[in-house]
């Protein structure tokens, strides 16, 4: 069971930590811009209905999600939906990421990145996409945490993959187009979308397994950061100079919130930004195999990575273990905070510092 906040019982605390969330909300609403006022010092954050949808912060939950570790109010097993979601600047703002409860970033061809959401723990009938084609290496992300692979076509080599090893797939090109729609007030191929009842339908109509046992996650509310750098600003560079993702760490929230190309990136549902408690990035080998930059991307044999939480920096070790992608400081494996975690998967062609930089 995921390590769990423990909170004071008192009347007189009780209402003390009302008072100072009262104030903490007043200081978040003063300001117009949606960019954060950086702390480096830093205690574990209040709970807030961001970070926790727990209606009760004096009781500790009954369950926690697997892969945020953070309070629901049943066992949740059903089986994640991994989708492929466009990144390309007409494609912004995407629709549903703030309902995700991971988000994987890695480079698709011409230095461009795409997005692969995996929803399991939250019900919304809102929109998800707009959702594009797959590669290899999206597959076997998806596949970290047993999801449906929600997609529209597929490069050669991955289309062989989903057919010849019978992958469990949602293609809105081959098998489940009933379960996509198009939305005519955006430019194809950017308009394709679905939502999770339609992707539910669609699983069930293909007799896919509708619950799955994803790999546990490990959570700490107090993570020990010890010696850790400080990191209240961070920015990640995949290969183009002309696109960077950064992120603010918003003390009052204790949560990142992310940015492309110095704009709030948001979700196009509800117009919040999007935002994550754990951020990672991870060095690994990229080769691109033919004319059109099609890449391999290793999943598998580890590197150096970098784990972001609480506005500090831990240089640390990526490994695939136990059937999931584990970050690890000598040996060890790190725990994350509850709440959403960002992955992004960068080139070791370069340093890793060369990718990513923080202050």
């Amino acid at each position: 069971m995921p390590a769990q906040s423990k909170f004071a019982r008192s009347a007189k605390f009780a209402l003390a930590l009302v008072s100072a969330g009262a104030l903490l909300a007043t200081a978040a609403c003063s300001g117009g811009s949606k960019k954060p006022e950086s702390t480096e010092t830093m205690a574990t954050p209040v709970p807030t209905a961001s970070a926790s949808p727990s209606a009760s912060p004096s009781a500790s939950p009954a369950y926690t999600a697997p892969l945020t570790g953070l309070p629901v109010d049943h066992v949740v097993t059903q089986r994640p939906f991994a989708v492929m979601i466009n990144n390309l600047a007409p494609a912004r703002p995407q629709s549903g990421l703030t309902q995700a409860d991971t988000v994987w970033e890695l480079l698709a061809e011409g230095g461009i990145t795409r997005l692969v959401g995996i929803f399991q723990s939250k019900d919304f009938a809102d929109p998800i996409g707009p959702i594009r084609s797959i590669r290899p290496y999206f597959i076997e992300v998806g596949e970290l945490y047993g999801g449906v692979l929600v997609h529209a076509g597929a490069s050669n080599d991955a289309f062989a993959i989903l057919r010849g090893q019978h992958k469990q797939d949602l293609d809105e090109i081959t098998n489940a187009g009933a379960y996509f729609y198009r939305d005519k007030t955006r430019k194809a191929p950017h308009n394709l979308y679905s939502n999770l009842e339609k992707l539910r339908a669609g699983a069930a109509h293909l007799k896919y397994p509708d619950h799955a046992d994803v790999p546990a996650m490990t959570f700490s509310a107090a993570p020990d950061l010890t010696g850790a750098a400080a990191a209240s600003e961070v920015e990640i560079k995949f290969q183009l100079s002309s696109y960077k993702v950064s992120y603010a760490y918003d003390a009052a929230k204790g949560t990142y919130a992310r940015f492309i190309n110095g704009k709030p990136h948001v979700d196009k549902n509800n117009d919040e930004q999007l935002t994550a408690a754990n951020l990672v990035v991870l060095s690994t080998k990229h080769t691109a195999y033919d004319k059109e930059g099609r890449l391999e991307v290793d999943l598998h044999s580890g590197g150096k990575a970098i784990l972001f939480q609480q506005g500090k920096a831990i240089e640390a070790e990526w490994a695939d273990k136990d059937g999931m992608v584990r970050i690890l400081k000598d040996g060890k494996e790190l725990p994350f905070l509850p709440g959403i975690t960002y992955y992004h998967v960068v080139p070791n062609s370069s340093a890793l510092s060369a990718h990513v930089t923080y202050h």
